[in-house]
């Protein structure tokens, strides 16, 4: 063996056997939840990548025509900015004069539901999907649904089964997971100190 063999053999992290992995060859549902025909699925990422998410395409009339065109549900007036990402657009309902901001990802393998007048901005995530964990990391999903006039404000996570109420504000970088009441303004915990890195002069 050689010397640098023998260094990577060193610096490898030791595994625990005892603990089970599960075997992702065997995962169900993962590609039945599309509910649509591969055709279907593989003609709209080509659809997407050109005219959704394309930075190069600037119409917003031009994106909403296209999510319409394979099945999504938007009112009059809405404003999808560039680089926005829809997983399912058949699965995605947004009320009138909402605006969608640059970057939005809807990872939609269940119903989105956005109300009208709502404001989702940059950079942030809505995804209903999740896997069970302690089985066999088969695809769960659960709805989302946004009431009129929210604003999720940018780089904000929303999780599947989340209710946002009418009107609530979701400050930028929070995960949301369950129901947020109509009318609040829900913020990530503030930054904690829980330690140092080097030691300090009185030891801790």
């Amino acid at each position: 063996m050689s010397s640098n063999e023998e260094t990577a053999a060193r610096t490898q992290p030791v595994e625990d056997a005892s603990v089970p992995v599960i075997d992702l060859s065997k995962a169900p549902g993962v590609s039945d939840a599309l509910w649509k025909p591969r055709w279907v699925t593989y003609s709209w990422q080509l659809a997407e990548m050109l005219l959704v998410t394309n930075r190069l395409q600037i119409s917003s009339r031009l994106r909403v025509a296209v999510l319409r065109r394979f099945g999504a549900t938007i009112g009059e007036g809405v404003v999808f900015r560039p680089r926005t990402r829809v997983k399912s657009p058949w699965n995605l309902t947004i009320g009138d004069h909402s605006w969608i901001g640059d970057g939005v990802w809807f990872h939609n393998r269940d119903r989105i539901t956005v109300g009208h007048d709502v404001v989702i901005s940059q950079e942030s995530y809505l995804t209903t999907g999740a896997h069970a964990m302690r089985t066999d990391m088969g695809l769960i999903t659960r709805p989302i649904v946004i009431e009129s006039g929210a604003w999720i404000t940018s780089r904000c996570v929303v999780l599947g089964g989340s209710r946002i109420g009418r009107s609530a504000v979701i400050s930028p970088m929070t995960v949301v997971k369950g129901t947020i009441p109509a009318n609040a303004i829900v913020s990530p915990a503030d930054p904690q100190i829980v330690g140092t890195r080097f030691p300090t002069e009185d030891g801790v």
